[in-house]
């Protein structure tokens, strides 16, 4: 099957790309080193519960909460293997 410039695994290409910058994202976002005991933010205790579940926290919940709002939502969108790109 003719498909021009495009290989035959290139949408799995793109696919496996998409997903690889997705993990990498999130990785980059957990915290790191000893978690703290009052929140960076707003000086509330955090509870052992979430240090522990979370090791490196810094943050209390409704502050992270807070954080994660203003953050906004990811596109996942893979500008390497847009067509429209292709196209220009």
């Amino acid at each position: 099957m003719a498909n021009g410039w495009a290989g035959d695994s290139a949408v799995q290409d793109q696919i496996d790309a998409t997903v690889n910058d997705a993990v990498l994202r999130a990785k980059s976002l957990l915290p790191v080193g000893p978690s703290l005991m009052h929140c960076e933010q707003c000086d509330a205790e955090i509870p052992e519960t979430r240090r522990l579940a979370l090791p490196g926290v810094r943050l209390c919940v409704p502050c992270q909460e807070a954080r994660d709002r203003e953050a906004g939502p990811v596109s996942g969108y893979n500008r390497r293997g847009s067509k429209d790109s292709q196209l220009r």
